[in-house]
């Protein structure tokens, strides 16, 4: 039975069983209240308001570009915008990726993905193809859309709508804190999970099988969570091996969240197609994009039909993407993404303290996209009775001390309790040391409760 705290209009909320406080304002890292309180953003809303809230810059330029051209539909029209923002976007992601296709956001980005890899079997191979099934893993989330879903591997996001998804293979994460096979180095666990994909390709058929998506560093499956670099040494062999096309999931970990530009950077990957969204607009507007590279593009735009089949009325929305590129020379004017790998490093040596608390069982991440699980048991890893809600318990306490994280669950055979630390990546040292403060009063009260 609904709680019913949601406030009782119009709207259609996500969640009826919390209250919603109402934000009347945002400056920086800080978000306030109606109610006059103050509060650290310490996840940018889901990993999205990279340079943080209220950029006069930005209201300033998205103001200008609404009065000379908001909207065009990109069937028909291009605009000076589109092109230079796909310029940039280009530029961010590894060598090769040049071609850009514009959308409204991370499940629609996933689901191009997924798509473009269809069709370009069907251009390059003609429709009898039989590849067209999607490799993904445990542990990981696309996207809500049915098609982002039926790639997702996180078993509370789909069970309602499973009569509705496409049973696409699923193989175990490169998650190490709760790894399968009982692995003691990350390295083992990186290498064990890469030869999984070798495994389900070949239990499927190469044949059947048109793309591997991953993300490189996990986001709200598993927050925080990355393999060694051999993984994605071997995952790429595996791929050209079988003739599957392998797509990157930065919707939450690129756009300079992790340190880099793009995450992949981290592990040296040149995937073949790169789903982004979240940090690219920084949340001033609604904006994704699948980024392929010139194997793909050519396949279906110079040597096939020349017209991928697929479409959204925003793609490429010329307002979004200028104000998408506004965000990303911003970034790269104030060396944002320098500062976050800073005080990401700075931020998770200071976390370190906090496994003096019996609740806390991993801490992991790169840059600001950090990751922390919460254990009944250290020793043995046993996570709290979902009943017990943990995730939500540490969220409200550290709210009541005026800081916002991401709380998440069902990482440990759908119970477990996690919570993500990504607040904006223009945060500043003091910030850090406030947010930390903040974060170990709200774990502190709840060792208390407990």
């Amino acid at each position: 039975m609904s709680l019913n705290k949601a406030p009782k209009n119009h709207v259609f909320y996500r969640n009826q069983n919390w209250h919603y406080p109402r934000i009347e304002r945002g400056e920086g890292i800080y978000l306030y209240g109606e109610d006059g309180r103050k509060y650290i953003d310490g996840c940018s809303g889901s990993a999205v308001a990279n340079i943080g809230h209220g950029n006069k810059e930005i209201a300033q330029f998205a103001k200008e570009q609404t009065e000379r051209i908001a909207f065009t539909h990109l069937s028909r029209w291009t605009v000076d915008v589109i092109e230079d923002c796909a310029e940039k976007v280009a530029s961010w992601c590894p060598d090769g990726l040049e071609y850009v296709y514009f959308v409204s956001g991370g499940s629609e980005a996933t689901e191009t993905a997924m798509k473009m890899a269809r069709q370009y079997f069907v251009e390059r191979d003609g429709v009898q193809s039989s590849k067209w099934k999607v490799i993904s893993k445990w542990n990981s989330y696309h996207g809500a859309t049915l098609g982002a879903l039926s790639m997702t591997g996180t078993i509370g996001r789909r069970k309602i709508y499973d009569p509705m998804l496409t049973n696409f293979p699923k193989i175990a994460q490169f998650y190490h804190y709760r790894n399968p096979w009982g692995a003691e180095t990350l390295y083992e666990t990186s290498v064990l999970a890469a030869k999984e994909l070798e495994t389900e390709i070949l239990r499927h058929g190469a044949q059947n099988i048109a793309a591997f998506i991953t993300e490189p560093v996990i986001g709200s499956a598993a927050p925080g969570a990355y393999p060694e670099k051999i993984y994605f040494d071997m995952v790429r062999e595996i791929c050209d091996k079988y003739d599957i096309l392998l797509i990157m999931d930065e919707v939450m970990a690129g756009s300079g969240r992790t340190g880099k530009t793009m995450a992949s950077e981290h592990f040296d990957v040149k995937p073949d197609i790169i789903a982004v969204a979240k940090g690219l607009s920084s949340g001033y507007t609604p904006l994704g994009a699948a980024v392929c590279n010139e194997k793909v593009f050519n396949a279906i735009m110079v040597e096939g039909t020349g017209n991928f089949i697929h479409g959204h009325t925003y793609a490429s929305n010329p307002l979004s993407c200028g104000i998408a590129l506004k965000v990303m020379e911003i970034i790269e004017r104030e060396k944002f993404i320098e500062n976050g790998a800073a005080q990401g490093d700075y931020l998770i040596e200071k976390m370190q303290d906090l496994y003096k608390y019996p609740i806390v069982g991993d801490i992991r991440g790169k840059g600001l996209m950090i990751g922390m699980e919460f254990v009944k048991d250290k020793e043995t890893k046993e996570p709290f009775d979902p009943s017990m809600k943990m995730n939500a318990k540490i969220n409200n306490a550290c709210m009541e001390e005026g800081l916002v994280l991401y709380p998440g669950g069902g990482s440990a055979n759908g119970k477990g309790d996690h919570v993500l630390i990504a607040p904006p990546i223009n945060i500043s040292r003091e910030e850090v040391d406030t947010l930390f403060e903040k974060m170990e009063n709200g774990i502190n009260k709840v060792c208390d409760s407990l």
